[in-house]
């Protein structure tokens, strides 16, 4: 059956938590070491919640899971009272921005498209809704003038602002963000920031990676920081990581 499309998704269970993680572990195929070890969270809907810690401690990891990207090895975790990928529509992904193909020969306004996959399926086309989405989407993040360029021609700042465009022209529930502020510039950090905001407005969730400590108390609702795989408390991660 295809994962794409809708046609399969099942229903949000009223009230139910956005995330919520029971002692997941996982490792990547071929590495004894576990990526994560028992980590739980509880993320309500609505909620804007940061995942915090050095390369490798496993905030990617956590978020590859949480998109359907990654097995879990031993623990659950469900969104919106469901398992991972019931849903592809509900939940939106954005890969750190290395992880891009960004000689591939597309537009940045057909990047954006990408978005709405999720609830096309395979085989249908896009229609008028889809590319109103899209090119409300590019409007929002300042890229409406750069819309046929192709993605490479971006500046860095430009191609996150490119992802989270895609992610908002999925119009999902649920934003998985994986350092969507790391090396950008000053105009692309306000806008992000800006747009995380609105979306929690809307009643949208958002779980960040992110090496920027210096706002977490102003811009989350959570912080979880994470060490070797493991979540630990503030205090001791600021010690191990001095």
């Amino acid at each position: 059956m295809l994962r794409y499309g809708g046609r399969s998704c099942i229903s949000a269970i009223p009230n139910a938590p956005a995330l919520e993680a029971r002692c997941v572990s996982a490792r990547y195929p071929g590495v004894d070491r576990l990526a994560l070890d028992c980590v739980d969270l509880l993320v309500p809907a609505g909620q804007r919640v940061a995942l915090v810690g050095p390369n490798g401690a496993g905030k990617s990891t956590f978020l590859k899971i949480a998109a359907g990207l990654l097995k879990i090895q031993s623990g659950t975790m469900s969104i919106y009272g469901s398992a991972t990928a019931a849903c592809d529509h509900r939940v939106a992904y954005l890969a750190q921005r290395g992880e891009i193909d960004w000689h591939f020969p597309v537009s940045v306004r057909k990047l954006v498209l990408t978005g709405r996959y999720a609830h096309l399926g395979w085989l249908r086309r896009p229609g008028r809704g889809d590319w109103d989405a899209t090119d409300a989407a590019l409007r929002r993040m300042r890229l409406d003038a750069l819309a046929e360029r192709q993605i490479g021609e971006l500046s860095g700042g430009q191609q996150q602002r490119a992802l989270l465009a895609r992610a908002l022209a999925q119009d999902a529930d649920l934003l998985l963000l994986d350092e969507p502020l790391n090396a950008v510039d000053a105009e692309t950090r306000a806008i992000v920031s800006e747009t995380l905001r609105q979306l929690q407005e809307q009643g949208k969730t958002a779980i960040i990676a992110t090496h920027d400590v210096d706002r977490l108390s102003h811009e989350y609702d959570q912080v979880v920081f994470l060490i070797d795989g493991k979540s630990v408390p503030w205090t001791e991660a600021t010690k191990d990581s001095s």
